[in-house]
């Protein structure tokens, strides 16, 4: 043997060797035989232990936790056990082809270093693009079809050689280890095919029979790992756990228990007759009752096997290699922005797994628990990845600043709740063993039990298909009682959701709960019982099935997100919704930085396209991406499905279409914010139906922006009323347009020159005479009515028009700024009258409280008066209040333009995520 050294990291020398090594070519079969011939012998390098190692993080010398120490009633182990172990399993996906045997025999090979040994353990190849066949579900398949007297198990026999033959030949090339595979096969095969056909003259099968048949699947790809690891120039052994594993069946048949002691034994007389190998190559799955006949490990096998291992060894490592990063906090396929969890104690993986979450089985942890061993979980397609580690410590509880309390979080769904209540059950003496004992006599499993503390209900969730059982054999059970009335009610409540929070964070953690039951009330979700253990390790609630994956999204998104994320959809993107937008581009990251607050735009809506995305829209490129005709009933369905908690809809519009939509949203638990005053000053009937809404339903309706624009008037309002004040009296200049036209008109120019002049600089609408009939100011003054309490409607508020009679029907705006100055005589009449006054003519809209009337008028002044004060298109609103009877409140400021509205907009989305909970 030749050998070149070199320097590796930290002094360390390492040997790169060269093996002679001679190719033996497998030729075509002739008449049931392997024609091999083989080659001259040449040099092949074998990879050092380092590069591969390093690249997928494996550590090739021991590292120092603290030892596995056996239990006091265990027997001293052998001498070649202990730290210096590692133990790696591979699942079906990882052995699924030859490339990836082999990717994963080089990287174990890197394993190996001086102080440390590698025991891998591997499944039954899995299925593959190119070979879609999951070994084991066709040997199970096979079984089924011989017990049945289906002959095509001969046809699945087939497929299963040519499958392992195909891949023997890829991986191991035309050699020596090909031919030793193959003839073992064909050995396996055989027998295979003799005991199938048995089963199918009997036309059954027994336990034994299908256990020794189904670990096949394990038996080869655990020998074609092992032969690919010889080529790779590694000292491998190859373990049939069978000659190794003993266990025992649990008392429910569903398990199995290892028998420590027989196993120990095992172990110790396999290495004498292997030796102290660097590198051992074993089989998941299967093992050995104590009479000596083949089974399996059941449920969750090979992982089982790999922890069971690990125990033996007394590994300081166990490596569960998938193909997925980790542990989630949730189900990503559920929630786009569940993490991979970098650690989690084996308390937390027994609570998510129960939930069916993607983690270790709570029976195949037991082993690596009893010697503290940690168990990573970790991506064979992603290397890069650190994975998932499970141990008695989780080590990450600061990753997320205190947001680790929680874990994660799982579902079950499609359960059904049974209530059991009544008043002759108080204080009765074992009500809930005969309510259980009755349903466990029937074979039904409770998953989630709930009672409450004054004992007239007890309630438990059953899968589904359970409930209508349950609730027959309580019925007859309680029968008598139910007839004299002790027993009120057994209840069957269908299509629920078993929702579970779980994290050893929680223990004695104050406000976890009132977090978690916030998060889901503000994602409208109603919960029907609750559930939590003394450990605190777990919070279940149950909810209804069609509220499981917008539950899911709300908890996660309130423990792993921001403290205040909020999901924005925004109606109208035109001047107010287009700067909005520009806003909230600037604002975002500050927010979230300093506040907490997370505001994404989801959705984009104009009058003709919308712009849906899952993972929020690019605020830079939005208009170019409004991409499919707009549907606001699609709208909202979007946003009410989506997994942010806390969804917003801004309707940044003047149309009355998104205004009818607002109680549908607001009943798909979306918070409604908007300057729209359709919805405001419309029908009386649709506008207190939002506002019981509101109130009723835990959700928001905000509209500042709908009376002077960013000003805090309806604020204002809002806390004179609140705080017991009396309104007496609302006086505003509260149109942009109007107040600039009024503080201008006296300057010397005529009324119509002054109105041509105001719709030149962009004060008024295209239309002049939209500002002009003072509709607007009508709407404003309704909406503060109502605020009021004064339920009026548009109609019953009397308003003076500016537009003269004869001109409010022509057909255009052209024509009616062409005809305007004629009538400038009676505007110049009024403006002359009121300064020989002293006065001057302010537009406004009044609301008198005491006489219950609204109205909107043009008035004099004195100049005096601060109304006369105004310059440009400032707003001007007084509120004359039993508090403030002597001298009015006064709110002045900009009442128009897009830059002040949508930033009252942006405003009132604060107060939004103020009232969700993000800091003051």
């Amino acid at each position: 043997m030749r050998t070149s050294q070199r320097l590796g990291q930290r002094g360390t020398v390492e040997t790169a060797c060269l093996i002679p090594r001679r190719i033996y070519f497998l030729h075509a079969q002739r008449h049931g035989v392997w024609q091999v011939q083989p080659s001259p012998v040449v040099m092949c390098p074998v990879p050092t232990a380092s590069a591969l190692a390093r690249k997928a993080g494996i550590v090739t010398h021991a590292i120092s936790p603290p030892a596995a120490q056996p239990s006091s009633n265990s027997e001293a182990v052998s001498g070649v056990r202990g730290a210096n172990w590692q133990v790696h399993k591979f699942g079906g996906t990882c052995m699924a082809s030859a490339d990836r045997i082999r990717a994963a025999a080089e990287l174990m090979v890197a394993s190996v270093g001086p102080d440390t040994s590698t025991c891998v353990v591997v499944s039954a190849m899995g299925n593959h693009p190119t070979s879609p066949i999951k070994v084991t579900d066709l040997i199970l398949n096979m079984i089924k079809k011989a017990s049945r007297q289906d002959a095509a198990f001969l046809v699945d026999l087939a497929a299963l050689q040519e499958k392992h033959v195909e891949t023997a030949k890829q991986l191991l090339g035309q050699s020596k280890e090909l031919t030793q595979f193959v003839a073992s096969l064909m050995d396996d095969i055989t027998n295979l095919k003799a005991m199938l056909q048995a089963m199918s003259i009997a036309g059954m099968s027994t336990d034994a029979f299908s256990d020794f048949v189904v670990g096949h699947g394990e038996l080869w790809s655990g020998r074609l790992f092992a032969l690919c690891c010889r080529q790779l120039g590694a000292d491998v052994a190859f373990m049939d756990t069978r000659d190794v594993l003993v266990v025992t069946p649990t008392s429910d048949g569903g398990s199995v228990d290892l028998d420590e002691q027989l196993s120990n034994g095992r172990m110790d007389d396999w290495f004498k007759a292997n030796g102290p190998c660097k590198l051992v190559v074993a089989t998941g799955f299967i093992a050995r009752s104590r009479e000596g006949t083949a089974t399996t490990l059941k449920r969750n096998g090979s992982d089982f096997s790999a922890t069971i291992m690990g125990a033996l060894l007394r590994s300081r490592h166990i490596t569960i290699w998938t193909d997925v990063d980790g542990v989630y906090s949730a189900d990503p396929r559920k929630v786009p922005e569940a993490v991979c969890l970098p650690s989690m104690t084996y308390h937390e993986a027994w609570e998510l797994s129960y939930f069916g979450a993607n983690v270790l089985h709570p029976r195949t942890t037991l082993p690596a628990m009893k010697y503290h061993i940690p168990i990573t979980i970790r991506n064979f397609f992603n290397q890069t990845a650190s994975g998932t580690r499970i141990s008695d410590f989780a080590m990450d509880m600061e990753v997320y600043q205190g947001k680790a309390t929680i874990k994660g979080f799982a579902t079950i769904d499609n359960v059904t709740l049974i209530n059991v209540e009544g008043t002759g059950m108080v204080g009765v003496p074992g009500i809930a063993s005969r309510i259980f004992s009755s349903v466990r006599d029937a074979g039904i499993n409770v998953i989630m039990i709930s009672q409450a503390s004054s004992e007239q209900s007890i309630c438990f969730a059953v899968k589904g298909s359970d409930g209508e059982a349950a609730a027959r054999v309580l019925t007859d059970r309680f029968a008598e009682s139910i007839t004299a009335g002790r027993v009120s009610a057994i209840q069957v409540i269908p299509d629920c959701c078993v929702l579970a929070a779980v994290g050893q964070g929680m223990v004695a953690r104050k406000g976890v709960a009132a977090t978690m039951m916030g998060a889901l009330a503000k994602a409208n979700v109603n919960i029907k019982a609750i559930a939590q253990g003394s450990s605190e390790y777990n919070i279940t609630v149950l909810i209804d099935q069609v509220d499981s994956e917008r539950a899911l999204r709300a908890v996660h998104s309130r423990f792993y997100l921001s403290d205040v994320p909020i999901g924005v959809g925004i109606v109208g993107p035109g001047l107010i919704g287009g700067t909005l937008i520009q806003q909230l581009r600037e604002q975002r990251q500050l927010l979230k930085k300093e506040f907490g607050i997370d505001l994404r735009l989801l959705a984009v809506a104009s009058s003709s396209k919308m712009l849906l995305r899952e993972t929020g829209v690019d605020l830079d490129n939005w208009r170019q991406e409004l991409d499919e005709k707009c549907d606001l009933d699609k709208f909202g369905n979007f946003l009410s499905t989506h997994y942010i908690p806390n969804r917003v809809i801004v309707d940044c519009t003047a149309s009355d279409a998104p205004a009818s939509k607002y109680i549908n949203w607001m009943k798909q638990g979306i918070h409604v914010v908007t300057p729209n005053k359709k919805l405001g000053s419309g029908p009386l009937e649709q506008y207190q139906s939002v506002r019981r809404m509101q109130r009723e339903g835990y959700i928001h309706f905000f509209y500042e922006g709908t009376v002077g624009a960013g000003l805090p008037v309806m604020g204002t309002l809002k806390h004179l009323l609140e705080t017991g004040d009396k309104i007496i009296k609302i006086e505003g200049i509260l149109s942009g347009t109007l107040s600039y036209i009024f503080n201008t008109f006296g300057d010397g120019r005529p009324f119509s020159e002054v109105v041509q002049d105001a719709r030149v600089k962009g004060y008024t609408e295209p239309d002049p005479r939209d500002d002009l009939n003072g509709t607007d100011v009508a709407r404003k003054v309704c909406i503060l009515a109502r605020e009021c309490g004064l339920f009026l409607e548009m109609d019953q508020i009397p308003v003076e028009s500016l537009v003269p009679e004869p001109l409010r029907e022509v057909a255009s705006s052209a024509e009616y700024m062409s005809r305007l100055p004629s009538f400038d005589g009676d505007m110049d009449a009024k403006l002359r009258e009121a300064e020989d006054s002293g006065e001057c003519l302010r537009y406004v809209g009044v609301v008198d409280a005491q006489t219950g009337r609204g109205s909107v008028e043009l008035r004099r002044y004195p100049k005096s008066h601060p109304f006369a004060q105004l310059q440009g298109s400032d707003n001007i609103i007084s509120f004359t209040t039993a508090r403030y009877f002597k001298q009015p409140l006064i709110i002045r400021g900009p009442g128009a333009g897009a830059d002040v509205t949508a930033a009252g907009v942006f405003s009132d989305l604060l107060r939004l995520a103020a009232y969700l909970g993000a800091p003051s």
